[in-house]
């Protein structure tokens, strides 16, 4: 898969932009913390798509922010992503905390989504917690520098595949440790979520959706996308067995396959 890298002047920083593959648009927001660049088995099973991702400031090979990055920030920031690709409507993908981005993108600006997929993610404030240890490695980006300390904790935060497969585990650390977030800028994203929340408004998000979650997600857990499923009048629930918070990436051609189905 050719990836063209692109970079956006945006409230004084640079975001990089990244675009493949050719045909209708598909616009995928990623977690917190995440570069583009690990999502790679993910975005390589949607060939006859044209994918469109961004590294968030602080992230990946975007600049990093003096101040903290609300949710609403980002979903600006995505619209103006998708005014620098001419995309004026797009399929939106947003895992975990980029599902808050994918839900106040769809809420703030809903002429410009078609189909909304939201993947292993909550309301925000609201929300059901996950585990104690699961939202503790939330508050820190050392799992982006340290292969062993991601290998070891891993199991326990992400569940899934995460938890079954040794190799697995590190192919997913060597993903994170190479384009890892500053840790400034992994602070300024994650203060700029915490008082976040979706619940007010769910009931006004328009679009088909799809609630894609796996039930065994310790950082996530499943209650959460019923929560969103119940709330969003045009959504449907998907739960996926044996899979954790990590399943786009760790089950890559069963989740794309759901959601090809869904989007299609």
């Amino acid at each position: 898969m050719v990836v063209n890298h692109d970079f956006l002047a945006w409230r004084g920083l640079r975001v990089c932009v990244s675009e493949s593959g050719q045909g209708e648009p598909l616009f995928f927001v990623p977690g917190l913390g995440n570069n583009t660049e690990m999502w790679a088995p993910f975005m390589e099973q949607f060939p006859n798509r044209r994918l469109i991702t961004f590294d968030a400031p602080g992230t990946g090979r975007s600049t990093t922010s003096l101040y903290p990055v609300s949710v609403a920030s980002l979903a600006a920031l995505a619209v103006a992503v998708l005014d620098s690709r001419d995309v004026a409507c797009t399929d939106v993908i947003g895992s975990s905390y980029g599902g808050a981005v994918a839900q106040q993108l769809a809420y703030d600006s809903p002429a410009r989504v078609r189909r909304l997929v939201l993947a292993s993610t909550t309301c925000g404030v609201g929300a059901i917690w996950g585990s104690l240890e699961a939202m503790a490695a939330l508050t820190t980006p050392y799992r982006f520098y340290s292969r062993t300390f991601f290998e070891r904790t891993a199991p326990d935060v992400y569940g899934g595949r995460m938890r079954r497969d040794a190799t697995l585990r590190r192919r997913n650390a060597d993903a994170r440790h190479r384009l890892p977030p500053s840790a400034y800028g992994y602070a300024m994203q994650l203060l700029g979520g915490m008082t976040w929340s979706s619940w007010p408004f769910l009931q006004h998000i328009p679009h088909e959706t799809l609630v894609i979650s796996g039930d065994d997600d310790p950082l996530v857990p499943v209650a959460n996308a019923q929560m969103l499923a119940k709330r969003i009048p045009n959504a449907r629930l998907e739960i996926v067995e044996g899979a954790g918070h990590l399943f786009l990436w760790d089950d890559a051609e069963n989740a794309a396959q759901r959601i090809q189905r869904f989007v299609a």
